[in-house]
């Protein structure tokens, strides 16, 4: 069953849902353009978009929608026409990424004549509900993006000396992801060294590593529109005492939440496995942010390791294992994988040592 009949299965009857964010067109469509329309409703499906990409998607999109057609200069006037011919009642809207305008603007057009949706409910009901089960195909890409993102970090431990500055860093690691299979970056590479490291999200800068500090780096590449995303923190030169135990309080942390993690397991308890760690070694102030996020046509999408979610971990998902420890004005440790839960076990997908590396 291909992703958009999964969608039609759980669409209601008189239901159709358009498509707009390049995210989920990507997801279903395995192709993306700064201007398209994917329309799916309970029986047909079609996508829409202008002369600069219709050559492509129609080669890219054959098999996939059953119809694909070159966006009219009347769009109000065509899409009406699409909507008749689906005889639908109601239409999902991607609620939580269509604008305000973009949305009184379909209102204005249409919504004497259809309900329309602009709820979440397309978006974190159904299409999450798709989105967060990866197949195998679905894998191997995020297999092969982190392959990418590992082969960089191999690359980089020879790259990084006293001296070389944290911007300098990220562009090495950047340009060698994108030389070496990488279709794109996952996000923006984070890399700060010393003081910085307490920030978990710093911007790197023209600061350059000294010796005795740590470097953390954040990076990812992307392939076939799917991430990878994989932190380690090294050290330059012979840590201190407290540095040697702030990383191993964070590499059992990290420990910790794979061990819970497991099929049907509620995602708050494996954050909490990994946060039980870390303040019963006394850093529990010192680490704010979730454990984990997914990843897939996204960087970050559902389900979420954090004190308050309500989500069970399901066999499909692909999330990430990241605790970490922030001491400002000192020094920050994270440590990141990416997890699979299988139907009977848990799968690391990240091979890059975890052991401290000191250069």
């Amino acid at each position: 069953m291909s992703k958009i009949e999964k969608l039609q299965a759980l669409l209601s009857s008189g239901e159709a849902a358009m498509i707009i964010s390049a995210e989920n067109q990507s997801y279903f469509l395995g192709f993306e353009a700064s201007n398209g329309y994917l329309f799916v409703g309970k029986e047909n499906s079609v996508y829409i978009t202008d002369s600069r990409y219709i050559t492509a998607a129609k080669e890219e999109t054959a098999g996939i929608v059953d119809e694909c057609v070159l966006q009219q200069r009347d769009f109000n006037a065509q899409l009406a026409q699409i909507f008749s011919s689906f005889s639908v009642k109601s239409i999902l809207f991607e609620g939580t990424r269509v604008s305000a305008f973009r949305a009184a603007q379909f209102e204005k057009k249409f919504g004497g004549k259809y309900q329309l949706d602009f709820s979440d409910k397309l978006d974190n009901l159904l299409l999450m509900k798709l989105r967060r089960c990866k197949d195998s195909s679905e894998l191997d890409k995020i297999l092969r993006a982190q392959s990418v993102t590992q082969a960089a970090f191999e690359h980089i431990i020879g790259f990084i000396r006293p001296g070389v500055s944290e911007l300098e860093i990220a562009r090495e690691l950047d340009y060698y992801m994108l030389t070496h299979g990488a279709d794109a970056l996952s996000f923006e590479t984070i890399v700060v060294s010393g003081e910085n490291t307490a920030k978990p999200h710093g911007v790197p800068s023209g600061r350059r590593v000294k010796g005795g500090e740590f470097v953390t780096m954040d990076f990812g590449a992307a392939v076939d529109f799917y991430h990878s995303d994989m932190t380690r923190t090294i050290c330059v030169g012979e840590p201190s005492d407290e540095m040697v135990r702030v990383y191993n309080v964070v590499l059992l942390a990290q420990s910790a939440a794979f061990s819970a993690a497991a099929d049907g397991v509620p995602c708050r308890e494996v954050d909490k496995a990994a946060r039980d760690v870390i303040t019963e070694a006394g850093y529990g102030e010192y680490f704010g942010h979730a454990t984990g996020h997914g990843v897939g046509v996204e960087i970050h999408e559902q389900p979420c390791f954090s004190p308050s979610s309500k989500d069970i971990c399901r066999a499909g998902d692909v999330i990430t294992d990241e605790p970490g420890i922030y001491i400002p004005g000192k020094f920050g440790v994270r440590i990141e994988d990416m997890l699979y839960i299988g139907e009977d076990s848990v799968k690391n997908l990240t091979d890059s040592e975890k052991k401290l590396i000191c250069i």
